[in-house]
């Protein structure tokens, strides 16, 4: 899809709607548990499901880490201000660097908000300091520390 053009959308029903709520809460659910818990066969869980796929409505199956038990221990929030024409360059920057777990694109205050998962303090003051701060178009930043997290129920739950 060229840059700027808007995603195509496709319709989903209450079958989808059921399964991707499924996949979400267990994407190593086997097929047979799926297709019972939608009320459909075990053959038609499967079209739907490729069918999906296909659509890109569902792009990939993930795993839940717990951060601190794996090592990353440090977390935050950067925004970050940037020169005017400079988000595709710094987009490509951020895909590359390590421990940068997700950024985007936001209106407000600043221009780009940066999740960073890091080891320790340490590290990310290198990050932010060193990294974000050096990075092509970005004019400033802002930290915000994650002291502690946790998950709501998603934007599944809220569609029946």
């Amino acid at each position: 899809m060229a840059p700027g053009t808007p995603p195509l959308t496709h319709e989903l029903d209450d079958i989808d709607r059921r399964l991707i709520r499924e996949l979400v809460a267990n994407g190593r659910i086997s097929m047979r548990a799926l297709a019972e818990s939608a009320h459909i066969s075990r053959a038609h869980a499967y079209v739907r499901v490729e069918r999906l796929q296909e659509a890109g409505i569902i792009d990939g199956y993930t795993t839940r880490i717990s951060h601190e038990r794996a090592g990353l221990g440090a977390s935050a929030f950067i925004a970050l201000s940037i020169k005017q024409d400079s988000w595709r360059g710094l987009a490509k920057q951020l895909r590359t660097l390590p421990f940068v777990e997700h950024f985007a694109l936001v209106g407000g205050d600043f221009d780009v908000l940066v999740l960073v998962r890091a080891p320790d303090n340490h590290t990310l003051r290198n990050i932010v300091l060193d990294q974000l701060n050096s990075l092509e178009g970005v004019r400033a930043t802002r930290t915000w520390l994650i002291f502690d997290e946790a998950n709501g129920p998603g934007a599944w739950l809220g569609l029946r």
